[in-house]
């Protein structure tokens, strides 16, 4: 018991410590930024931040929210990412244990939640952050079962969204959705694939009928609806054998 949480603990710091960074990154990419270079600073004043101003969370709770120089609010969205990516990393360890490709899966969900954030804000999927949750939702154990989930996938949405477009005469899919379809895909298999669909599109659709004619941004929902398929598949798929055969 005492190791099974001093590994908790750890999974938790480390998830915290990258939500830190995928933060570099939301900030960064869609403004095709450096992620490395310069060393992180206020937007604001441009002061450059010390070691202890970027402790994950607690520099936030410490600083009350601001800037330590120019006192400028710093947004909720920094300790939100990385509380989320830290819960997101636990609950998978509590789902997958040791397993070896735990941490490929991790960094993959951790890839969706940056992806859902810059969409949130920019209505855009950056290609290099879709590509790399591909890629580590791939490594895993039966790596070509994975790839050939990822591949139907891929190639399902893009005929779906041939024939669309073909008979709305106007584009439907964008690469962008073709690439996330494969990344669930690879993570879920199928039938869990159809089901994080059909369960994005539930999620999706208060918000959408709420936003009337403005847009509205479609990853954060298939990257939630995917996280939950994910850590409860066994009963998501029990409940769709219910519903099938009663």
């Amino acid at each position: 018991m005492e190791q099974f949480n001093l590994i908790l603990l750890f999974v938790f710091l480390f998830g915290i410590s990258f939500g830190s960074f995928l933060n570099v990154l939301i900030y960064r990419i869609p403004e095709g930024l450096n992620i490395v270079t310069p060393p992180s600073a206020c937007p604001k004043c441009n002061n450059r931040l010390k070691w202890y101003h970027n402790i994950p969370l607690f520099s936030w709770i410490f600083l009350r929210g601001k800037c330590a120089y120019c006192k400028e609010a710093i947004p909720l969205r920094y300790p939100l990412v990385e509380v989320a990516n830290a819960a997101i990393w636990v609950a998978l360890y509590l789902k997958l244990g040791t397993l070896w490709y735990l941490p490929f899966v991790a960094l993959s969900f951790s890839m969706l939640l940056a992806l859902s954030m810059i969409d949130l804000k920019y209505y855009a999927v950056p290609d290099s952050l879709n590509f790399a949750a591909l890629i580590f939702a791939l490594i895993q154990s039966n790596f070509l079962n994975h790839l050939i989930d990822a591949l139907l996938a891929a190639f399902a949405l893009w005929l779906l969204g041939f024939i669309v477009s073909k008979l709305a005469k106007k584009d439907t899919l964008g690469e962008a959705d073709i690439i996330v379809a494969a990344t669930m895909a690879a993570l879920l298999g199928f039938p869990g694939f159809f089901i994080a669909m059909f369960l994005s599109a539930l999620l999706a659709l208060i918000p959408s009928l709420l936003a009337k004619d403005r847009m509205v941004p479609f990853v954060p929902f298939l990257a939630l609806a995917t996280l939950i398929t994910y850590l409860n598949k066994e009963l998501l798929l029990h409940l769709l054998e219910v519903l099938l055969y009663g």
